[in-house]
This record gives C-alpha cells, sequence and structure tokens, in this order.
C-alpha cells in the first residue's frame, strides 16, 4: 500500500481501528491468526514512553521514534487487541509475534503505524 493510500485510510478511519489481513494464516505459539486488529486511536502517551523506555532499556538509541523500527514494533503491539490463548491465559498478540511475520504483513503493519503517528503530529 502506498503513503496516500496509507493516509487516505487514516482519514476515512479517524478513530485509528486498523484491521490487517495476513496474506497467509500465520502461527504463533500455537494460535492461528488470519487477521490482527489495531487501535491506534486508543495509543496514549504512557504507551509512547514505554515504547521509548523500552529501546533505552536494551541500549538501543533511536534519534526519530517515527522512523524507528524497534519503536514502531512496540507501538503497534501496545495497539494490537487480538488475544492468544496461552495457558488458558488469554494474551495479546506482542512485539515478538509481530517481528515473526511474514515481512510482507510486518511492513505493511509498520506502514500503517507510521502513517498514524504523522498524520497525528
Amino acid at each position: 500500500m502506498e503513503e496516500k493510500e496509507l493516509e487516505a485510510a487514516i482519514t476515512e478511519n479517524p478513530a485509528g481501528i486498523y484491521t490487517h489481513v495476513l496474506s497467509a494464516p500465520f502461527t504463533w505459539e500455537g494460535n492461528t491468526y488470519e487477521s490482527l486488529v489495531f487501535d491506534f486511536g486508543s495509543l496514549t502517551g504512557a504507551d509512547s514512553l514505554a515504547a521509548e523506555e523500552e529501546l533505552q532499556n536494551q541500549g538501543k538509541a533511536f534519534i526519530i521514534s517515527e522512523f524507528s523500527g524497534s519503536y514502531l514494533v512496540r507501538v503497534a503491539a501496545r495497539a494490537c487487541k487480538t488475544y492468544s490463548e496461552s495457558g488458558g491465559r488469554k494474551m495479546r498478540v506482542g512485539a515478538d509475534a509481530l517481528r515473526a511475520l511474514p515481512i510482507r504483513d510486518y511492513n505493511r503493519i509498520i506502514k500503517r503505524v507510521r502513517a498514524f503517528l504523522l498524520a497525528t503530529a
């Protein structure tokens, strides 16, 4: 999806809800997903600061958060509202699962996060 299409999709959905239909079913830790739902509109400043803090704690430096893949995948994980079952517990899909996606799906999700953040700047 091109940047103009991403910007149009954000404008059409000002609430920030995005459903990403995966290019093929994806299995992670025994759970199979065909789509992932993100609620970017629910993100807060605390989510942004937590993503930055995680990176700082790992000694990873970045200058502009909207262009750091490590930052964007953490923000995407915080916005993801898709749950998995693990040991009888419901858990949100995390950054590790998103990083394990096929690159085509990963890049589309990251571009969507970036477009949302830049559109709200």
